[in-house]
């Protein structure tokens, strides 16, 4: 089967992961969430390719099986946990541990166990296992950016699969008999080049895509191991479960220097690979209008020229803005922390914020809800964020044209935050939670999705000046 993407000679992963991305984004090939850039992408029939898996001969014998908690994996856990076998997800980031059992409810139904596999079941329904918990997994399922017939793969460029797999070869819970698969589109499939497979990186046995099971027969062996030369302290601090993980290996007499990071980098994790510097771009101000599209203004001229309000806007969220539910949202989403406190701001403009009252960074990323439904109340919203621990340092609703701005820190933030509010349901809807549109598009590694946004004011600045320009400027789009 001739491949779909070809790579060019001399081609460097990066080259091909945004060959991958930009392919899938051209050809809408992809569900939500969007854009599939610097993401295992979500591609259009991927439940259909994970249902093969309970077709492979090694599914049969599993006991034990371990599945990434990507998006397009949701098919491949839900399958694990209707066979009844033992599903353990890794923690997303390896933020607090390795991996944790997804324990469903006893007599479960097939509805329940839906839920349990996405990613907001993976939260509520996970048994943290320990390093020194006797795991004996059979069965790896992981997502590729870009694979290869004879097994050779290339992950989203962060090394977690392939860290993952090290600590679990560390801690003896995978061998050599362990087989692991990967499910992508059949786009994804394609030659790569061999000299780009490092040691360190992990490789495949099994391909299964909407229309084939491919057994690649791999000879390129799997990762020994951890490769602590690979790793720098700054990764091990982000890891604590890497940090002990590492002090049991010394323990144990092997060698475990860590890499010294070349300065003026910014090497991905475990993968030897330097991630691309971002680009550097004027400040400006970046808001959206009704159909997406970015709208930038000097940050002086925002300092010049008064806002003028459009007759046309109507006042909404009266009665959702203060009182005791806010002042509720603020003690419990912030842990009463005072100055951390988050509340909502009325305007006449049609749109109402939540800032924080201490000062907002420079730059944030700015996550779009939409599908709100009539008569939600942004009280109710705001229970959903903190149940989900999903708060924002700024929430911009409006309600009337049922959609809400969610504004993070950060590029990772916002991304912890979407997989948070996958599935997210009000009053029977289904709400659609992704990047704004602005901050989407063809972004190489290293680039940020986030939005400059002008200094902030002093500390003891209750409302900060942008944040009601930034405000009113939403308004005057609708």
């Amino acid at each position: 089967m001739e491949p779909a993407i070809q790579i060019n000679p001399g081609a460097t992963k990066w080259d091909i992961r945004q060959k991958v991305w930009d392919y899938i984004e051209e050809n809408n090939l992809a569900n939500f969430p969007r854009p599939v850039h610097n993401r295992i992408p979500n591609f259009k029939g991927a439940f259909t390719a994970c249902a093969k898996v309970s077709e492979l001969p090694v599914f049969t014998g599993a006991a034990e099986v371990k599945v990434d908690p990507d998006k397009p994996l949701e098919g491949a856990r839900l399958a694990v946990l209707q066979a009844g076998k033992t599903l353990l997800v890794p923690t997303p980031r390896l933020r607090t541990g390795l991996f944790n059992n997804i324990t469903p409810p006893e007599g479960a139904s097939k509805e329940q166990l839906r839920i349990c596999s996405s990613s907001q079941g993976v939260k509520d329904f996970s048994v943290p296992v320990g390093l020194d918990s006797k795991v004996k997994v059979d069965l790896v399922v992981v997502g590729s950016v870009a694979v290869s017939e004879k097994g050779l793969r290339i992950g989203k460029g962060e090394g977690f699969a392939d860290l993952e797999y090290g600590m679990m070869v560390s801690m003896g819970a995978v061998d050599e008999s362990t087989v692991v698969v990967t499910i992508v589109h059949d786009c994804q499939v394609m030659d790569l080049p061999e000299e780009l497979i490092e040691s360190h990186d992990l490789t495949v046995d099994y391909i299964l895509t909407p229309t084939r099971v491919i057994e690649t027969k791999c000879q390129t062996p799997k990762p020994q191991g951890i490769i602590w030369t690979k790793l720098d302290p700054e990764k091990l601090e982000k890891i604590p479960v890497l940090k002990k993980l590492r002090e049991l290996e010394e323990e144990g007499g092997k060698d475990v220097t860590l890499g010294v990071v070349p300065e003026g980098t910014e090497p991905g994790l475990h993968t030897g690979q330097t991630k691309r510097p971002p680009r550097r771009r004027p400040r400006r101000n970046i808001q959206q209008d009704d159909e997406g599209e970015s709208k930038q203004e000097k940050i002086g001229d925002l300092d010049q020229k008064p806002r003028q309000r459009p007759p046309r806007v109507r006042k909404e969220g009266r009665g959702d803005g203060g009182g005791e539910n806010d002042r509720e949202f603020n003690k419990r989403g912030r842990g009463g922390r005072r100055g951390d406190n988050m509340r909502e701001k009325d305007q006449e403009e049609g749109a109402s914020e939540v800032p924080t009252q201490r000062r907002l960074p420079l730059s944030v990323t700015t996550v779009y809800l939409g599908g709100i439904p009539a008569g939600l109340r942004v009280s109710e919203l705001k229970t959903a964020l903190r149940e989900r621990e999903a708060i924002p340092l700024r929430l911009t609703w409006q309600g009337a044209q049922h959609r809400a701005f969610l504004d993070y820190s950060d590029p990772q933030a916002a991304e912890v935050a979407l997989e948070s509010l996958q599935d997210l349901s009000l009053n029977g809807h289904s709400l659609q939670a992704e990047l704004a549109k602005s901050q989407r598009g063809g972004k190489r590694a290293g680039q940020s999705n986030r939005r400059e946004r002008p200094p902030t004011a002093p500390e003891n600045t209750t409302d900060p000046p942008e944040a009601e320009n930034d405000t009113n400027e939403k308004a005057e789009q609708e």
